[in-house]
């Protein structure tokens, strides 16, 4: 199975600006051609024609064709696009870790760009942009209305070039403009440290070509700093995936030698696949492992992780594949339920079309899709609870989402209440101070979750949530 993934190329999972995603980048398409439906055929080339014949305005022929192919990809489901030249070339950077922008992590929300998180250290970082901050216009254009690639294009550009974005805070009720100067952004996706002697914390951002490599490096260096760690942290809150090869080898760094660490399923074959803890599978380029270089007892130290719903795509493959074979407990709250897989297809010169192909699913044969990753220990945001937990977007929630494939999905009808409730508490919130309403970063010494984790960790008592539940997007059929 190793080899069918690199022939196939490079897989990803999880979010380019904000957009989660999993995508196996293959080299050549398929030759298969699928009968074509030529009555519906006739149609579209009848309605083309009207088009350029009988519109206001002359149009163009080649942006129509690309309009026409955009929809029917984009009704597909969230995650399938199509690609022209431009586009491709900054997903392809999105996994490289570095790229020229603002730096940040989007989707959308009622048209707009809305911002899941700033990237640590970025000039949109430094401009105070925060989590749930809608972008309303990019310098003068008005972003409703565009395409989240449209957007994405338009905030990107050369370095030391200027942007203003268009900031609406629903939270403080008011728009505001942000002027930002454009420059190369390097994710750093590894961060750690010992919160106190044997005990320590590394938090892994996004799945990137540099990360195995990094997360290699700043485990070592704790060791470094202290030989005698007897209990770890893996913070995978807010991480929205990224590579699946460096996934595969993160839960690796952890897990007995060969074991699976996920499956994929599809109607292709080369969509079904079993993925496992050895080189051979995760190894994305030639050279020496750099699972290899870790400590030994990396293997057997108690572990706990800790995920959100910000949790997507390759960090609920590790948190599953951690889970399933009981080498960890999954601390926080429930997952995002990114479980489908993207393909890239080439079609002509550097245009493509990125296709969801199958689902993934952890080693019991969980599929994650639109449910995620249940903790073994629900834990609050905060001691005070997870007051807007209900606001949070999950894939459940995305117009057209897929579904699990393991059952029929029913809407929770106490979910509108839960998020009306979380409004009104979301308005209280907005008339505080401003420093008092900025969340507590994670791995700092207010930082509720990575406290209870240590608890856990030391064998002490740990402050169990009393509100949240499992939230069931799937119902088994009888």
């Amino acid at each position: 199975m190793g080899q069918k993934l690199k022939i196939a190329g490079w897989v990803m999972l999880g979010a380019l600006a904000g957009s989660l995603t999993t995508v196996s980048i293959q080299t050549v398409a398929r030759n298969t051609l699928a009968p074509m439906p030529l009555e519906e055929l006739q149609q579209l080339s009848t309605v083309f024609g009207l088009i350029k014949s009988d519109y206001v305005e002359p149009v163009d022929e080649k942006k129509l064709i690309t309009d026409a192919i955009t929809g029917m990809v984009s009704s597909l489901d969230p995650h399938s696009t199509y690609f022209d030249k431009k586009s491709f070339k900054e997903f392809r950077e999105g996994t490289s870790g570095k790229f020229v922008g603002v730096g940040i992590e989007i989707t959308q929300e009622d048209g707009f760009v809305k911002v899941v998180s700033p990237i640590e250290g970025s000039p949109a970082d430094r401009a105070g942009l925060k989590p749930n901050d809608l972008i309303t216009k990019v310098d003068d254009t008005a972003v409703k209305g565009l395409s989240l690639n449209e957007a994405v294009k338009r905030m990107r550009g050369e370095p030391a070039t200027k942007v203003i974005l268009t900031i609406f805070r629903k939270d403080e009720n008011r728009t505001f403009p942000v002027t930002i100067i454009r420059e190369e952004i390097k994710q750093q996706s590894v961060r750690g440290k010992l919160i106190e002697p044997g005990y320590a914390w590394i938090r892994v951002s996004q799945f990137q070509e540099r990360t195995v490599d990094d997360f290699v490096k700043k485990v070592n260096d704790l060791y470094e700093q202290d030989p005698k760690i007897k209990g770890m942290v893996l913070d995978l809150r807010n991480d929205p995936g990224g590579l699946l090869n460096a996934a595969v080898a993160i839960s690796a760094a952890f897990l007995p030698d060969n074991v699976t660490v996920v499956s994929t399923n599809g109607q292709t074959e080369e969509s079904k696949q079993i993925l496992r803890a050895n080189a051979r599978d995760y190894m994305g380029r030639m050279g020496a492992d750099p699972i290899k270089k870790l400590p030994a007892q990396l293997k057997n130290i108690p572990l706990v992780v800790l995920v959100n719903e910000g949790s997507a795509s390759a960090s609920e493959i590790v948190a599953g594949a951690l889970q399933d074979h009981k080498r960890a407990t999954i601390m926080g709250g429930q997952t995002f339920g990114k479980g489908s897989v993207q393909t890239f297809r080439p079609l002509s010169g550097d245009t493509g079309l990125k296709i969801t192909t199958s689902r993934y699913y952890t080693p019991s044969g969980r599929s994650i899709q639109a449910k995620g990753i249940v903790p073994d220990l629900m834990i609050d945001d905060t001691e005070n609870g997870s007051p807007f937990a209900a606001l949070r977007t999950r894939e459940s929630d995305l117009e057209k989402h897929l579904a699990s494939g393991q059952g029929e999905e029913v809407k929770d009808p106490a979910r509108e209440k839960a998020r009306d409730e979380a409004i009104k508490r979301l308005e209280e919130e907005s008339r505080k101070p401003v420093a008092e309403r900025r969340a507590p970063e994670f791995g700092s010494d207010k930082d509720f979750q990575l406290g209870q984790a240590l608890k856990k960790l030391k064998g002490q008592p740990v402050l169990i949530s009393k509100t949240q539940v499992e939230r069931s997007a799937e119902k088994k059929e009888e």
